[in-house]
């Protein structure tokens, strides 16, 4: 996943990064991997913090331009981008507002097609987890609006999120 993230990276990182002067030209794949550390680190984060209902809505058709996870993703690449790069705060704004939003709309976009197995939502939970995540067991449990057992929390414990 992993490789594939970085390559949907790559593919768009050209006026953003590699066409942009106040990124130098030899550090170009330094931000690139920052890109998709960050992406994966706001995928992380989310499941860290419980809101797998977010990453769900996000990738089962969700309006990424809306999704918080898209705003946590953009501030922490902006972040890099002026903490590792010394990328002033207005142009990391703009670098991370023109790559991570068509990045990340792809990836949802690849993810959902059934056409192409570079990416898939049981794979995305289950690495930003850290365990293997039953998706459509979660994915009913927010689109049906009913739990069984202990409700969602108990679930995610289930998959080894949260401990026992």
């Amino acid at each position: 996943m992993l490789d594939n993230l970085l390559d949907l990276v790559k593919q768009h990182a050209g006026d953003a990064i590699i066409n942009n002067p106040a990124i130098p030209n030899e550090q170009n794949d330094e931000v690139i991997s920052s890109a998709t550390s960050s992406i994966v680190d706001g995928l992380k984060n989310a499941v860290s913090n419980g809101n797998i209902g977010d990453i769900t809505s996000l990738f089962s058709g969700g309006n990424v331009a809306n999704s918080s996870i898209l705003q946590n993703i953009q501030g922490g690449f902006v972040g890099d981008l002026m903490n590792k790069f010394g990328v002033d705060p207005s142009t990391a704004t703009n670098i991370a507002g023109n790559l991570i939003p068509n990045v990340l709309q792809k990836f949802v976009n690849k993810t959902n097609d059934p056409n192409d197995s570079s990416f898939d939502l049981q794979g995305i939970l289950s690495h930003v987890g850290g365990g293997s995540l039953d998706v459509q067991s979660l994915i009913s449990k927010f689109t049906a609006g009913q739990e069984s057992g202990g409700g969602i929390m108990d679930t995610l414990k289930g998959f080894g999120l949260f401990g026992k």
